[in-house]
């Protein structure tokens, strides 16, 4: 990547400011009740510490539609994040998020000092793209560093339009990022084997044609395979499925027959809820959704990654929030676990397949890479450019 680094900046008595990723998660009170995202900070910070400057930093989380949402705040985020970093961080709210007493704040912040501003998402400016709510970001500061990569697939305002107005930089977490998805790109050891689940064909269309192109074998799960089960014309009963994209899902079908991996028997309950039972089918009946892969199925993903030296996971294989039908997503998380344990190379793309992982208890050391962002991985890995990285300063040749 051909993009100013932070290492390529001098930060010595500069106010810096850090696009990062604290979309946590959280309790009813906004409590951290996961911390990855904020242990991904850490080395930005510490270097930044390190070099003298005086660090602003911004992010989003959740969906609070522009409007203040207190259990999205992120003052229970600066809690942790100074935590973990042991330093002091000045958590300074505002709504506006760039009211009077931040700007004051900002102005008086001093070299080795952090300030973390409120959810930039309480601004509806943030996620339109604003251009006066980028400029007000943009003269906060003298230097800026994304190191946000699940959102440098979104233009929005601190992402896209930040950079174009002060020098900017990526930081150590992207760097991460690019360097272990980049070797899923072009020349990988094979076979080269892709698991995709998660709900819908229409948000992962890309990187359907994409990994149709690159892998050897595609293994489909989830919701997103229902709609290729009803192309195929085999029975789904209520199970969801995009009718829209039943010819996409046919067109794949027919070009990569030999390809493309589906359930062959499943889990299935008569309605989602604490009341019901699953049963497992060969085939769905009429009245009964699936909730999970069965067990022929795990037998043949398994064997399809027993044999792989490259993997790439992204979605989880069925209705994994409930304890109760997690086993198939469970069971994958496994087995992929077994591809670097004999010298393979495995990446999940970050998002459910990442929280499925946590919520198994599975040391996330067991994979090759595990990585922050869904959404911005995929893209990565279908090869598109992302935004907010394309945005940053070029580096001089």
């Amino acid at each position: 990547m051909n993009k100013l680094f932070i290492e390529d900046m001098d930060l010595r008595g500069k106010k810096v400011l850090v696009r990062l990723d604290l979309n946590v998660p959280g309790d009813s009170e906004g409590n951290v009740t996961g911390d990855g995202r904020v242990w991904a900070a850490l080395p930005t910070l510490k270097y930044s510490l390190d070099q003298g400057a005086a660090l602003i930093l911004c992010s989003h989380r959740g969906r609070p539609k522009g409007k203040v949402v207190e259990k999205l705040s992120l003052r229970r985020v600066a809690i942790r994040l100074g935590e973990l970093l042991k330093h002091d961080i000045r958590f300074v709210p505002g709504d506006p998020v760039m009211g009077n007493d931040v700007l004051a704040a900002i102005k008086a912040i001093k070299p080795g000092e952090i300030i973390l501003l409120e959810n930039l998402r309480f601004d509806p400016r943030e996620k339109k793209n604003d251009p006066a709510f980028a400029r007000e970001l943009a003269a906060l500061a003298d230097l800026y560093i994304n190191d946000a990569f699940p959102v440098s697939h979104r233009c929005q305002a601190s992402v896209c339009s930040v950079p174009g107005r002060i020098t900017s930089a990526y930081g150590y977490q992207v760097k991460k990022e690019e360097e272990f998805l980049a070797r899923l790109l072009g020349d990988v050891e094979r076979p080269y084997v892709g698991i995709l689940g998660g709900a819908k064909v229409s948000t992962k269309l890309g990187v359907i044609s994409a990994f149709l192109e690159q892998v050897d074998k595609l293994l489909i799960g989830g919701g997103l395979s229902y709609t290729f089960m009803a192309a195929m014309g085999r029975p789904i009963g209520k199970s969801i499925f995009e009718h829209h994209y039943l010819a996409t899902a046919r067109s794949f079908l027919e070009k990569y027959p030999d390809k493309i991996i589906l359930a062959v028997d499943n889990y299935v309950v008569e309605d989602i809820g604490p009341q019901y039972e699953s049963k497992l089918v060969d085939r769905i009946p009429d009245g009964y959704e699936s909730i999970d892969i069965g067990e022929k199925t795990k037998k043949l993903f398994a064997a399809e990654i027993a044999k792989a030296k490259t993997v790439f996971w992204n979605g989880p294989l069925g209705f994994f929030e409930d304890p109760r039908h997690a086993a198939g997503t469970r069971f994958i998380a496994e087995e992929v676990a077994k591809v670097k344990e004999r010298g393979g190379y495995s990446v999940i793309g970050g998002g459910d397949s990442a929280a499925a992982i946590s919520q198994a208890g599975l040391n996330y050391r067991l994979y090759s890479f595990i990585s922050t962002g869904g959404g911005a991985a995929l893209e990565f890995v279908e090869g598109e450019k992302l935004p907010g990285l394309e945005a940053l300063s070029d580096k001089e040749s």
